[in-house]
């Protein structure tokens, strides 16, 4: 047992089961040991070598809020952490706990999912797979639209307590754009629901405050979300750009043309190498989706494809694109590399304006290259005032233990370069365990406002202690 902010069982006087009986739950070693490791590349690496270093001493399984309140309070009164866990799919250790503790699984907390084709809105528990509830909606002719590379493997909950962003952001918006009202447990036991619709003046937005707080102010159990209709009409097309200028000045001027683009992606030419499967394959690639009815979508992708052209693009047709749509959940190359001896991959994702995007993605190749065999790179999230930066790295150390070391160094480079260079440090991964050494970077003053949010919601540090600089 772990000695932290609470005493061990021992000291207690009686055992953890016996805390949370009544509520499904394990002190399996073989379930403790898997609790303690999330889709982090590194993490990966770690549980191959038999390293378990974010153990929690049990986990709780929640099917409804009243199993979540009971756990917090129990928790409470013993003075024992509280990990929130979905199904485990963050990549910078999110859902691992720092000091040991209950780790709280809230994937089974489901529900029929209320739909309103009228209000377009659903609502779900937050342990609904991402994949499953889109497969819901659009039987009923609906979408998300919101499209996270983890889509099957992640819940609506870990999308709202990480602040992710699905593909086709530049259309449907990122997370904080879909949610209308949350339901969430307050460290003290308390649920609150938070949130209006279509639109309040009534103070601040409250439920924005969980939005991205990785459960270290609340237990997010039910969530909201705006839903669109299926489009009528769809039109893709790729183009190849010769140098990245070019390419970058395209995708702004798309972004800052006051239309809604479904897809907007951009890779460099070691990546459009690999994903077209042509090592002969020169330039930057950009893939483009126009949604909507078609008259709409027909005119949009005309001034579109004038654009590209415009700006030096190249037709590519649509293949690149639906080589790309057949491919875009699948992580089956990065597993298999990950799971040989010595194999690593790693993917970082930063953001920065449209000045300064340019000089940070060559800061970064070029720093990167000595990290690993490969160094890919995309920009995959525009707004009007800049973009996404997705660096990917595959590489094949001598072993394991060559391998834990180059993805730390990976890390460590990447999130120096993106300090040094003024950049945002995270655009839809968020912090969790990879980028906690730099948040005070990240936040500056402001993370004296997220200490004193947390004071004043959780003043014992009950809730994920040790996450986000808390």
């Amino acid at each position: 047992m772990k000695v932290g902010l609470w005493m061990s069982t021992r000291e207690l006087g009686t055992s953890l089961s016996a805390i949370f009986q009544g509520l499904r739950h394990s002190v399996e070693p073989d379930v403790l040991d898997a609790y303690s490791h999330d889709s982090w590349p590194l993490q990966t690496k770690l549980a191959m070598t038999g390293r378990h270093e974010f153990r929690p001493d049990i986990v709780v399984f929640a099917t409804q809020t009243q199993d979540v309140v009971q756990v917090i309070k129990a928790a409470e009164t013993n003075s024992i952490p509280v990990t929130t866990r979905g199904l485990g799919s963050s990549v910078t250790g999110q859902p691992l706990p720092l000091r040991g503790g209950v780790v709280l699984d809230v994937s089974g907390i489901k529900g029929i999912p209320e739909i309103s084709e009228t209000d377009l809105t659903v609502t779900v528990g937050a342990g609904w797979k991402g994949g499953e509830l889109e497969n819901v909606l659009r039987a009923q002719g609906l979408t998300l639209g919101n499209s996270p590379q983890s889509l099957h493997r992640s819940t609506v909950g870990g999308w709202v307590a990480t602040r992710e962003s699905g593909q086709m952001s530049s259309m449907y918006g990122g997370i904080e754009d879909l949610v209308l009202g949350i339901e969430v447990v307050l460290a003290d036991g308390t649920v609150c629901s938070l949130g209006s619709n279509p639109r309040a003046a009534m103070g601040p937005d409250l439920s924005s405050v969980f939005i991205g707080s990785e459960g270290t102010l609340g237990v997010i159990t039910r969530v909201t979300m705006r839903v669109s209709k299926m489009p009528q009409h769809s039109l893709k097309e790729a183009f190849t750009f010769t140098d990245l200028s070019s390419a970058l000045d395209f995708i702004r001027e798309l972004a800052q043309s006051e239309t809604r683009p479904a897809l907007v992606r951009l890779y460099d030419e070691d990546e459009a190498q690999h994903l077209l499967g042509d090592d002969n394959y020169r330039g930057f690639l950009s893939l483009i989706e126009t949604r909507g009815p078609a008259e709409i979508v027909d005119a949009t992708h005309n001034w579109y494809r004038k654009l590209a052209l415009g700006k030096g693009g190249v037709s590519n047709g649509t293949e690149p694109v639906e080589t790309w749509v057949a491919k875009r959940y699948n992580f089956t190359a990065i597993e298999k590399l990950l799971a040989t001896p010595g194999g690593y991959a790693e993917t970082i994702e930063v953001a920065h304006s449209w000045n300064h995007i340019s000089g940070l993605y060559d800061a970064l190749k070029q720093a990167l290259a000595s990290c690993a065999d490969h160094v890919y790179g995309h920009f995959s999230h525009i707004y009007p005032q800049g973009t996404s930066l997705y660096m990917i790295l595959l590489g094949q150390a001598k072993n394991d233990d060559e391998a834990i070391a180059k993805l730390q160094e990976i890390w460590r480079v990447a999130m120096e370069v993106s300090i040094q260079k003024g950049a945002v440090l995270s655009h839809h991964h968020g912090a969790g365990l990879a980028r906690l050494p730099y948040i005070q970077d990240s936040l500056g003053s402001g993370h004296v406002v997220l200490e004193k949010i947390k004071e004043g919601l959780d003043p014992t540090g009950l809730l994920n202690p040790g996450k986000l600089g808390l």
